[in-house]
């Protein structure tokens, strides 16, 4: 059961990070590998080289390959991420971007319709957000959050849905209050990739 985290957040001492850590922890040894986006300095920037590669002039960039590699060898993909207006990070955002390109992720015939080509691979988000629960199920931030994510990426490229979790007020100071929800958030994450847990839930 082959899992591949990404994360995306500058600070290795984030909670972010933390989370990636320990959801790594909770898994079989050998079993995962970790992108961190940052500290491996993935350039998010969709290019002139990105372009002439979708449209079929020019090779896909060294980068965009590696990442594709790492997600070929996964059964599970985890995104770990921070919510930022919303949504990811732009480096995460524009990860998804680069590698998630036509011919790859998916394939667009004008006759037969877009092909989906990523069925094999089950995609679940561990999001980190500021907010409380009763924030974001006031203005609908989860679910636009989700409809995005998993509607408009995950199911696009023909992916499963996994789980989602949003870990609510992350910046609170109680970590005794904190420290539970954390666990909980990484524990929900470890037992769907086993196959074991709920498809979706929301710690706060």
């Amino acid at each position: 059961m082959n899992t591949l985290i990404v994360t995306a957040h500058p600070d290795h001492e984030s909670l972010t990070a933390g989370l990636a850590r320990r959801l790594q922890q909770a898994l079989p040894p050998d079993s995962v590998e970790v992108a961190d986006l940052a500290a491996e300095g993935f350039d998010p920037r969709f290019g002139t080289a990105d372009r002439e590669a979708y449209r079929g002039r020019g090779d896909t960039p060294a980068d965009v390959v590696r990442e594709q590699g790492r997600i070929d060898r996964a059964e599970h993909l985890v995104l770990v991420f921070p919510v930022y207006w919303w949504s990811m990070p732009a480096l995460m955002k524009g990860w998804i971007d680069r590698v998630f390109v036509n011919g790859w992720a998916f394939e667009i015939d004008l006759e037969g319709g877009t092909r989906r080509l990523l069925g094999r691979l089950t995609v679940h988000l561990l999001a980190v957000a500021g907010d409380s629960a009763g924030t974001y199920e006031r203005h609908g931030y989860e679910t636009a959050m989700r409809t995005q994510i998993e509607h408009g990426i995950v199911d696009y490229v023909g992916a499963r849905r996994g789980t989602t979790v949003v870990l609510h007020e992350s910046e609170r100071d109680d970590a005794a209050a904190r420290d539970p929800l954390v666990l909980d958030a990484v524990d929900t994450v470890a037992r769907a990739v086993l196959g074991n847990a709920p498809r979706a839930s929301s710690a706060s």
